[in-house]
């Protein structure tokens, strides 16, 4: 199957294929190509997925509504569903309607906390409280959900009105991809900021999905 485009994966999300498990997980556009790679990897044909936009990040308060739409929508097709969200800026809303809709979701804040591994980042925070993180789909994905929403691309003097608080950027890389590190580097130097690669896989979320 070819893999999804990251624009796609912003704008639309990943449609559900025709169904072949038992669970379906409704994800994250940002985490596709993550899941897709753990799926293949330990064959769990189980498991079936479908992503929300990845671009409703820049919209959190839209999250918690689009979630649980897309859940009573496959609700009666599957044995269970799982919500591959961390609370992701909702404030805790999240978390609550999963609840209330009896359904289960990944565990933390943010991606960058479940990728790094959620006990771990909670060590680390408040040491890195002036650190800006990328996952390796944020670095591929740098000018849609950084540059253009801040307006750094016409406007780059806000550079460090926006960033002039934060020290280094953490790039959180899922694969080896020497092209991936060297774009990253890239972002550090056009926010002004260090630059730390720290290769964390797919930490929690692995784990995570390994239960179901």
């Amino acid at each position: 199957m070819k893999p999804p485009s990251d624009c796609d994966l912003t704008e639309t999300g990943l449609p559900l294929a025709p169904q072949t498990g038992r669970v379906l997980l409704i994800a994250c556009g940002a985490l596709a190509r993550e899941i897709l790679a753990l799926k293949e990897a330990n064959g769990w044909s189980h498991l079936d997925l479908t992503c929300l936009p990845a671009k409703l990040h820049l919209y959190p308060e839209k999250i918690t509504q689009e979630v649980r739409a897309a859940v009573i929508k496959h609700r009666d097709a599957y044995d269970d569903i799982f919500v591959v969200y961390a609370d992701c800026g909702t404030g805790g809303l999240l978390a609550a309607e999963c609840e209330k809709l009896g359904v289960q979701m990944v565990a933390g804040p943010h991606c960058y906390s479940f990728f790094e591994g959620n006990d771990r980042f909670a060590a680390i925070s408040e040491d890195e409280f002036t650190a800006f993180y990328l996952t390796d789909f944020l670095v591929r994905q740098f000018d849609a959900f950084i540059m253009k929403p801040m307006g750094l691309d016409r406007h780059p003097e806000l550079r460090d009105m926006y960033f002039g608080n934060y020290k280094k950027l953490v790039y959180q890389a899922q694969t080896d991809d020497p092209a991936l590190t060297a774009k990253a580097q890239t972002c550090a130097e056009t926010l002004g900021l260090a630059f730390e690669r720290r290769f964390t896989g797919y930490g929690d979320l692995e784990t995570t999905l390994r239960t179901l």
